[in-house]
């Protein structure tokens, strides 16, 4: 017998029909586009699989627990957000008192630190509870959200 490669260079078996067989998918599923017309149906490779109960039933909460858990992560970003604006309006109205007490070189750093915080405990709460239960990334980014509250902005407001 030949190699693929020897095959590709020989003129040997181009006279005889060689019918190629037809890629077929799994029982259940259809082709869509172009050459799904080519496509056999239900006789693949790959063993039918069998739908039950217990998996149908398993599909529908799952679907309806991530897209709580992404609303949930949604309305957290945007209290997030908007800490980090509260966050920059309280620390720049807080700069002309806080450079009586403390030089630039120090209070800069930690306006930074305090202006990055909200996405930082975001970040850290997506990351670090990957694969974990939902109700304690639910519980870290409610803590975050309690925490993090811009109080410069609270307390003062816009005016300074």
């Amino acid at each position: 017998m030949t190699s693929d490669g020897e095959d590709a260079l020989s003129w040997e078996g181009d006279d005889r029909p060689d019918p190629a067989p037809r890629p077929a998918l799994p029982h259940g599923w259809n082709a869509v586009g172009r050459g799904s017309e080519n496509v056999a149906r239900g006789s693949g490779n790959l063993a039918p699989v069998e739908h039950d109960d217990a998996v149908a039933e398993s599909e529908g909460p799952a679907t309806t627990q991530s897209s709580v858990m992404l609303l949930l992560v949604g309305v957290f970003a945007g209290v997030y957000l908007l800490y980090t604006v509260g966050w920059v309006i309280g620390g720049l109205n807080m700069k002309p008192l806080a450079n009586l007490i403390v030089a630039d070189a120090m209070y800069m750093p930690w306006f930074v630190l305090a202006v990055a915080a909200p996405a930082l405990w975001l970040l850290a709460a997506w990351v670090l509870t990957r694969g974990r239960a939902a109700w304690i990334r639910v519980l870290l980014l409610f803590g975050g959200a309690v925490l993090l509250v811009p109080w410069p902005f609270v307390m003062v407001g816009v005016s300074g």
